[in-house]
């Protein structure tokens, strides 16, 4: 069975998921870290395209984004694994992929997801062992958000402007909820939703965006099961 393009729609965020080939280590120094972060922030303004949130672990990467066109996710993925490969290989002395294919990636309901989204993407190194705290962590969007330093690669979605009315009081809510975690179901659907190409909202969010694109958005009805708020 022929795989299904990509869903990409302009104005909506985007939860993208790239593994390295085999689960092997797409890092080896920190000045690799830095160099697709650089690569991403070039891209990212060049195709205006917005990131909300990251983080970079050993073997793959997160990325919440909103595109402004139908083409700006694609093309920056495109020339930012071609380039990080042709990088990564010249200085490891080794030729070949690196990718485990292609991306993947779908669209997120903002009102229902998003914030919960972001808060995956932050616990990632404390799922993986990595870290005890999502500060502790160089790789990721997370310290911007709570304070502790500021990342020219992050456009803040409304969303998390709506946390207060001071950037304390923000920085204070979002802490909180990263502290407060998400549920396994939340973080089930979050990864499975990007892994497997479905819109990931509510009945009524995914029948709209079925209506603004030609690509099935969904495996069956419309919809998924609601989850648990916490």
């Amino acid at each position: 069975m022929a795989r299904l393009p990509r869903l990409t729609v302009p104005g909506y965020p985007h939860h993208i998921i790239q593994r390295g080939n085999n689960r092997q280590a797409i890092f080896a120094a920190t000045a690799d870290y830095e160099t697709l972060l650089a690569m991403l922030d070039e891209h990212a303004r060049k195709l205006d395209v917005a990131i909300h949130s990251y983080v970079l672990m050993s073997n793959h990467f997160h990325l919440l984004a909103t595109p402004e066109t139908t083409e700006g996710i694609p093309q920056m993925m495109q020339a930012v694994g071609r380039r990080y490969v042709r990088y990564f290989n010249q200085r490891q002395a080794r030729t070949g992929t690196l990718w485990e294919g292609r991306y993947r990636s779908t669209l997120i309901q903002a009102e229902r997801y998003l914030l919960a989204c972001m808060v995956y993407i932050d616990l990632n190194p404390v799922r993986a062992g990595m870290e005890i705290s999502p500060a502790a962590y160089p790789w990721s969007s997370h310290a911007h958000y709570v304070g502790l330093r500021s990342d020219k690669l992050i456009t803040p979605h409304p969303l998390y402007w709506e946390l207060g009315n001071t950037p304390f009081s923000r920085e204070a809510a979002y802490g909180q909820l990263v502290a407060s975690g998400i549920s396994n179901q939340q973080q089930s659907a979050l990864t499975d939703s990007a892994l497997r190409g479905w819109a990931l909202g509510e009945a009524d969010y995914v029948a709209d965006l079925q209506r603004r694109t030609e690509r099935r958005v969904s495996r069956g009805q419309a919809g998924r099961p609601t989850l648990k708020r916490q």
